[in-house]
C-alpha cells in the first residue's frame, strides 16, 4: 500500500487525549502506547487494561498481514496477483481481500463509477507522490480511461474470486483498506475485552469504547488551508466510532507554471476532482464503510455527497472551497470549529 495507500486518505486526523491541567483521573486505567509503520503510513496503537502490551502488538500484526495482502506495491500480495492475471484468469483470494474489493466494488455502483478500485491505471499515469508525478497528456488520459470500470471486475463469492475481465486493468485498494484494517482494530480489542483504545492509521481513526474517565475522545480535524500538519481547524467528540477524511491537500503536484493537482482523480475525466470541497469527513461505525464514503464524498460533492452518507447512516463534515463547513445536524454541539476564517 505504501504511497498509494497514503494517496487516497489525505486528511491528517489526531488524537487529542486531553486530561486538562490537573491531575489524571484516578479511574484511568494504564496504557500502552505502539506505533509503527505499517500499510504505508505510520500507526498508533493505544490499548487500556490488563493483557495491553499483547493486544497492542497483536493489533499491529494484524495490520502487517493485511498489508501483505492487499498491497499494490508488494509483489507476492493477492491484489498485485489479481492484476497479473487480468485479462488471463480468475485469482482466488483470502475472505479478507475479498470483502475488500467487493465493498469497494459497492460504492463504485453507489456512486455510478466515481470511486472506482480499478482506477489503478490513471494513478500510475498521473504519479501524484511518486518522484514520477506530472501531468500526463490528453492522448494519454485518453487512452488508459477505458480500462477503467468497476463493472469489468468479475467477484464469485463462492469460490472467492476476483477476475479483472480486460487485460491492462489494475485494482487498486488504497483508498479502502485502511478502513478494513482499523475495524479489525477493533475486533481484536473486543476478543481481548478490551473496554478502552484507539487505532490511528495515518489519519484513519477509530476508537473504542469512551475513554477510562467516560469523557468522550476528542478527534482533532486537519484545518486542509493551513501551513503544516498538526494545525487543527476543528474538534469532535466522539466514542465507538471512526472518522476519516479525503482531502485535496495532503498530496499534490504543482506543475511549472504554479498550478496544483491533487491526488483524487475523477476516473470520468481523467483527472483531480473538483466537485467544489477541499475536504470531506465520514463519521460512523464502521471504518471500512467510513473509508470509501469519505472519498466517495469529495467525488460526489457536498449536496450528493452528504445525502450518500446519510443514507448509508453516516454523519459527515465538509469544507468547501468558499471555507464553508457542512456537518450532519445529528453532530449537533459535539463538533466545533476552534479557528477563525471557516464559517458554519
Amino acid at each position: 500500500m505504501k504511497l498509494k495507500q497514503i494517496s487516497v486518505i489525505i486528511m491528517l486526523i489526531f488524537i487529542l487525549i486531553i486530561t486538562g491541567c490537573g491531575k489524571r483521573s484516578s479511574e484511568e486505567e494504564p496504557s500502552t502506547i505502539k506505533t509503527n509503520f505499517v500499510m504505508g503510513t505510520m500507526v498508533t496503537v493505544t490499548v487500556y487494561g490488563e493483557n495491553r502490551n499483547e493486544v497492542a502488538r497483536e493489533v499491529l500484526d494484524e495490520l502487517d498481514r493485511i498489508e501483505k495482502l492487499m498491497s499494490i506495491n508488494l509483489d507476492d500480495s493477492e491484489i498485485i496477483r489479481v492484476n497479473k492475471n487480468a485479462g488471463i484468469k480468475p485469482v482466488k483470494v483470502s475472505d479478507d481481500t475479498y470483502k475488500v474489493v467487493q465493498t469497494a466494488c459497492e460504492f463504485a455502483e453507489k456512486t455510478d463509477g466515481l470511486f472506482d478500485p480499478s482506477v489503478g491505471p490513471l494513478v500510475q499515469l498521473w504519479g501524484i507522490g511518486s518522484k514520477n508525478a506530472r501531468v500526463p497528456s490528453k492522448e494519454e488520459i485518453a487512452q488508459v480511461l477505458p480500462l477503467i470500470n468497476y463493472k469489468n471486475i468479475i467477484l464469485n463469492e463462492r469460490e472467492k474470486t476476483i477476475y479483472l475481465s480486460k487485460p491492462g486493468m489494475i485494482i487498486d485498494v488504497g483508498g479502502i483498506a485502511k478502513g478494513y484494517a482499523a475495524d479489525r482494530g477493533v475486533e481484536i480489542f473486543k476478543q481481548h475485552n478490551v473496554k478502552y483504545g484507539y487505532v490511528n492509521i495515518g489519519g484513519n481513526v477509530i476508537v473504542h469504547g469512551a475513554k477510562p474517565d467516560k469523557s468522550l475522545w476528542k478527534i482533532g480535524v486537519q484545518d486542509p488551508r493551513a501551513p503544516k500538519r498538526g494545525d487543527l481547524m476543528g474538534v469532535i467528540e466522539m466514542h465507538d466510532q471512526a472518522i476519516v477524511t479525503s482531502g485535496d491537500y495532503e498530496r499534490y503536484y504543482t506543475d511549472k507554471n504554479g498550478k496544483r493537482y491533487h491526488h483524487i482523480l475523477n476516473p470520468k475525466t481523467g483527472y483531480p476532482a473538483e466537485a467544489g470541497l477541499i475536504s470531506a469527513s465520514t463519521i460512523g461505525d464502521n471504518s471500512l464503510r467510513a473509508d470509501a464514503l469519505s472519498t466517495s464524498v469529495f467525488l460526489l460533492g457536498a449536496e450528493k455527497g452528504q445525502q450518500l452518507a446519510e443514507k448509508e447512516g453516516f454523519k459527515v463534515i465538509l469544507i468547501t472551497d468558499k471555507k464553508k463547513v457542512i456537518k450532519s445536524s445529528e453532530l449537533g454541539d459535539k463538533f466545533e470549529i476552534t479557528v477563525e476564517g471557516y464559517t458554519p
